[in-house]
């Protein structure tokens, strides 16, 4: 459903809540679920956050997916390094050592197990800034995903001294084993990734032959969907909005 079309006679709605799963390594981690009523549209989405955290703009982006017919999960990829405001949860985090991309994985696995045990189709996963690395990582990772959008994802090329125990991949090098079709949205004028980095992404999608499309907005920076900082630019956050619709319906619904 693209933006602004349902119907003003129509009786759809959303159930929300915070539930238990099990993540990564059997962990019992907390999740937040939107869940669309007569807009449903059968598919599912594995919402993964950034770094900032399992935080209200994550919230209320699960409630615009399920606005969207979409039955979407948010996993707490902090849920086992701290808990208290967003803020507080992610302080507690960063300083833990953050998440791993192993733990991503196995928690993203768990989402996209709830989803498919709750009657979900097809299945997409998304994130934003660090989530969007992610999201390409879990994508080449695993092979349960039918779509995948990666949103300025910072970390997906990374130089050898960048590397870390937790995180001890670049994931352009696993870039053949890209599991389904990819959407990539990128400011010209972010730095992580830089034009260069996606430029070295794009190159790696070609080369391995995957399916892929990008689309890089002039006069946009780092965030610039996020309309709760001074980095939201409205003309790019909506035109990215569309593009990420256009997408997921066309590889989830059709």
């Amino acid at each position: 459903m693209l933006w602004n079309q349902f119907d003003t006679k129509g009786k759809d709605g959303m159930t929300c809540e915070v539930i238990d799963i099990k993540g990564w390594n059997g962990d019992t981690i907390n999740a937040y679920v939107a869940r669309p009523g007569a807009q449903a549209n059968g598919a599912g989405i594995v919402l993964l956050h950034h770094m900032p955290g399992w935080d209200e703009y994550y919230r209320e982006t699960a409630r615009r997916y399920a606005q969207h017919g979409y039955l979407t999960i948010c996993p707490n990829l902090y849920s086992r390094l701290g808990s208290g405001t967003p803020d507080d949860a992610t302080a507690q985090a960063r300083a833990a050592g953050g998440s791993t991309d192993d733990s991503v994985t196995g928690d993203a696995a768990g989402a996209r197990d709830w989803l498919k045990a709750n009657g979900a189709g097809k299945i997409g996963i998304t994130g934003t800034c660090s989530a969007g690395r992610y999201t390409f990582l879990v994508a080449c990772r695993d092979t349960g995903y039918d779509a995948a959008v990666e949103l300025w994802g910072g970390g997906v090329v990374m130089k050898p001294e960048d590397l870390s125990p937790s995180r001890p991949v670049s994931p352009v090098d696993l870039t053949k084993d890209l599991s389904c079709p990819l959407l990539g949205l990128f400011g010209n004028d972010d730095q992580n990734p830089s034009p260069e980095q996606v430029d070295i992404h794009e190159a790696a999608l070609k080369a391995a032959g995957k399916e892929y499309e990008f689309h890089r907005y002039d006069g946009a920076g780092h965030g610039f969907q996020y309309y709760d900082r001074a980095a939201y630019r409205q003309e790019q956050a909506m035109d990215a909005w569309s593009k990420v619709w256009g997408f997921f319906d066309s590889k989830l619904t059709s």
